[in-house]
């Protein structure tokens, strides 16, 4: 494990990006992606990844790494963050871990179920099976199989739905039922400075709101037209980063720009709600920050050893 690691968790838009490029520009620190998104190199405006300058102004680890066609999971990336991590300690340098991903930070933290990996065969056939089912209808399939899972899933989350009818065939094995047992996490939370960005709700969704009709501005609709070129499967998790469906239905004649970016917005302030409340339960180790001054308080934790860099968040 390194000897320090600052985690910087938050909902979309609240400034995470800008404030670990700063802290890494002071602290001779690598900036770590642990946003499930920004891993793929089809998508660097519609997710907000970082601008090939700021990738320039200090180095940036697990960005665009992956091909849109991948169905990259939370375990293929903590194999990568635990190859980055190796090599960062290896060379004294401080990760900084950024990202709106709770799942990548619990994952890390607390490790991940001991699931046995799903064959390509059959991860193949159940996605031929599902092709062209809505999530509901997976959800119904679901429910008479393996009723415990998929009590515990959403009706609109396609592809936590294929994972489990994909577990449930290859292992015989309800999902839920490996959730037990935990590899061991690969960063102990007591060696952590770690931090969650919560802008007032308000000013958050205005953001939300600005960017997308920027990102729309600069180049996201001509990006997701490349990706619709490709005929992936709408499944897939680049498929339906947010705002991809509803641009693509446009494109495909079927909703009018306008709609197509009022959905965009909506879906976008519907996750960074779910952000807050999956930091709220899932991340009680880190300390909740308001937007205002966040890098003073931050400075101040990792300056001071007696005072705790990581609290149980209270809002």
């Amino acid at each position: 494990m390194p000897a320090r690691a600052i985690l910087i968790a938050g909902p979309t838009a609240s400034g995470k990006s800008a404030l670990a490029l700063s802290l890494a520009r002071r602290l001779r620190g690598v900036i770590v992606n642990a946003d499930s998104m920004q891993v793929y190199r089809d998508l660097r405006i519609i997710t907000a990844r970082p601008t090939p300058e700021e990738e320039r102004a200090v180095p940036h680890l697990l960005f665009g790494h992956v091909d849109a066609g991948v169905n990259y999971s939370v375990g293929r990336w903590l194999d990568d963050f635990a190859a980055t991590l190796g090599e960062l300690d290896a060379n004294g340098l401080t990760p900084i871990v950024v990202g709106g991903t709770g799942m990548y930070f619990k994952a890390a933290l607390l490790g991940l179920s001991d699931i046995p990996p799903v064959p390509p065969e059959v991860r193949e056939a159940v996605r031929a099976h599902a092709q062209g089912k809505s999530a509901q209808a997976l959800h119904a399939e679901l429910s008479k199989r393996d009723p415990d899972t998929a009590a515990r899933l959403r009706e609109t989350d396609p592809q936590r739905l294929l994972r489990a009818l994909e577990v449930l065939e290859a292992t015989g094995r309800p999902l839920a039922s490996f959730q037990g047992p935990r590899n061991a996490p690969l960063l102990d939370a007591s060696r952590c400075a770690a931090f969650f960005l919560a802008p007032e709700r308000k000013m958050l969704y205005a953001r939300i709101d600005a960017r997308f009709e920027r990102m729309t501005q600069a180049g996201a609709l001509e990006e997701v037209a490349a990706l619709k070129a490709r005929g992936l499967d709408p499944a897939l998790p680049a498929m339906r980063a947010h705002g991809v469906p509803h641009l693509i239905a446009y494109l495909d004649g079927r909703m009018t720009l306008e709609d197509a970016i009022l959905r965009g917005q909506l879906d976008t302030r519907r996750y960074a709600k779910r952000q807050f409340t999956f930091a709220r339960h899932q991340l009680p180790q880190f300390r909740w920050l308001s937007g205002e001054n966040a890098e003073a308080e931050i400075d101040a934790a990792l300056n001071d050893p007696a005072r705790p860099t990581s609290e149980t968040a209270s809002a």
